[in-house]
């Protein structure tokens, strides 16, 4: 018999940041719309929840090295 373990996920407080690129909008809006709706199942108001757009991948880390330094994001 298996065991399973499981834990909770308990979201810290505070507003969250997410980084998506243009560049193959096919993929990256489908990634953008998971991520969203799960970090709302885990407990993260909407209105805490702010989108970065870039252009493309080239632009995607200083987008969100500058988003991680601004000190302003739980996550």
């Amino acid at each position: 018999m298996d065991r399973i373990i499981e834990g909770h996920l308990v979201s810290p407080k505070g507003r969250f940041a997410l980084c998506v690129s243009r560049f193959n909008s096919l993929i990256t809006e489908q990634l953008l719309a998971g991520a969203q709706d799960a970090l709302i199942r885990h407990g993260v108001a909407e209105n805490d929840i702010d989108v970065y757009r870039c252009p493309g991948t080239f632009e995607l880390s200083p987008v969100v090295k500058r988003v991680a330094q601004s000190g302003s994001y739980a996550g």
